[in-house]
């Protein structure tokens, strides 16, 4: 319990943070010291961390030991149980009756077993010592449900361990009407797909605020480069993936590529210099300030009232440390001299540029689902039998005058005691009582 314990705890570090590539944000949230430490540490992938894998084993190794002590005994309950109760077993039942009756031993021993068999289960019949002792139970098996719990966990982690081998996670961005035959690895190893994936169409919707509210991908499979039957523009969106000889590509991410122009120049307009960015890219200024491409727009007039033509909104990191967020325009030389404090006293103005779009997915191949989701099976059949189901056991010794009845359950007693005394009733009312002689 306190290696799971732990397991649990420290899979809290797994949701804090970010596993795999590290994203920019959360670099600029830390600082180099923690970054080292986390790195050190393995906390970016720390469900394949030597000190994950080795609480994993000794978990493992627990549950076999566990397993290994207590199995014999419980096996040797289940396949070979005591049939004849003798006076240790009849002193050790909490739920005891004797029942005073007349009639011969074989009549009473019919009776009985008349009743067991209808109101319980078919009874084993044993004489010894002039008594006939009947043995009846009801789910004997039940009482491996906790083992096929410890085997379920055993099978997780098989296959876990599986899909770790011999699977792989990656990214990959395709840009609409491209496709792509190999991925990227988290460890920046590249992988064959065997085959190529066409993004045909990426399109993203947005609610009123602008936040995205659904981005959908347009994929296409193919061999050979010929599309695949079945697998031809599939709408792929988060939480429904492309499925395709056992690998998953999942809706991830999105963004646009493609080239801006710019020109630098005096504030009159001249001694113009052309100035190139990437979608998202960064530059320099003649002063030395940095320069970001944040957003763009083939006419501002969607935004901004009044205005038409292209923009582009930037970010400069100033020379001071600070930063400026600010627009710039291609029609409007007048709006863009106010920006002049910001870009070392020259005049900035955007000229235009080519965007596509790009669907980022993640790519993961993993054989050893199918063992995991059969551990999972396995221990959701092993908890509902541990929790609902009862190994009971019924015992009665008839002897000439006398019918002495006892049992037990493995769990749930107070609603076997309320079993033994109904059971004790169906039996009084099938028995020659010594009273109604």
């Amino acid at each position: 319990m306190f290696t799971l314990i732990t397991l649990a705890v420290i899979s809290i570090i797994g949701t804090v943070i970010p596993q795999g590539a590290i994203p920019p944000e959360y670099l600029q949230t830390i600082s180099q010291n923690k970054l080292k430490l986390y790195k050190s540490l393995g906390f970016f992938d720390m469900y394949h961390s030597w000190w994950f894998i080795l609480l994993l084993s000794l978990l493992s190794l627990n549950l076999l030991a566990c397993s290994v002590k207590r199995l014999p005994g419980i096996w040797k309950t289940i396949t070979r149980p005591v049939r004849v109760m003798d006076d240790g077993l009849e002193r050790s039942l909490p739920n005891l009756t004797s029942i005073m009756t007349s009639g011969d031993a074989v009549t009473l021993r019919d009776r009985v077993a008349a009743v067991l068999k209808t109101e319980f289960a078919e009874p084993v019949i044993t004489e010894t010592d002039g008594a006939y002792h009947l043995f009846a139970q009801k789910s004997p098996w039940s009482r491996l449900a906790v083992y096929a719990v410890h085997l379920s966990v055993l099978v997780i982690f098989i296959g876990a361990i599986i899909g770790s081998l011999f699977g792989y996670k990656g990214f990959v961005n395709i840009p609409e009407g491209e496709s792509v035959g190999k991925v990227m690895s988290r460890s920046e190893k590249e992988i064959d797909l065997g085959f190529a994936v066409r993004c045909e169409k990426f399109s993203v919707s947005h609610y009123p605020n602008g936040a995205p509210k659904e981005f959908k991908s347009i994929l296409t499979v193919l061999e050979n480069g010929k599309p695949v039957a079945g697998y031809d523009r599939v709408p792929v969106i988060v939480n429904d993936p492309l499925n395709y000889k056992g690998i998953t590509f999942y809706q991830s991410s999105y963004g646009k590529f493609g080239e801006h122009e710019f020109t630098v120049s005096d504030p009159d307009g001249s001694n113009p210099q052309p100035l190139k960015m990437q979608s998202n890219g960064s530059a320099k200024l003649p002063d030395g300030s940095g320069i970001c491409l944040q957003e763009t727009t083939p006419d501002i007039s969607r935004f901004q009232s009044g205005l038409s033509g292209p923009a582009a909104q930037v970010e400069v990191h100033l020379a001071n440390g600070g930063n400026k967020t600010f627009i710039v325009y291609s029609n409007n030389p007048a709006m863009n001299r106010m920006n002049l404090p910001y870009t070392g006293g020259k005049l900035l103005q955007y000229r235009g540029g080519e965007e596509f779009m790009y669907t980022g997915l993640q790519v993961a191949k993993d054989p050893g689902v199918w063992v995991v989701w059969i551990g999972c099976i396995l221990m959701v059949v092993g908890i509902y039998v541990a929790f609902f189901m009862a190994h009971r056991r019924v015992w009665v010794r008839v002897e000439s005058g006398t019918v002495t009845i006892g049992g037990n359950s493995s769990k749930n007693q107070g609603g076997f005691q309320l079993f033994m005394e109904q059971l004790v009733i169906r039996l009084k009312k099938q028995l020659p009582l010594e009273d109604n002689k």
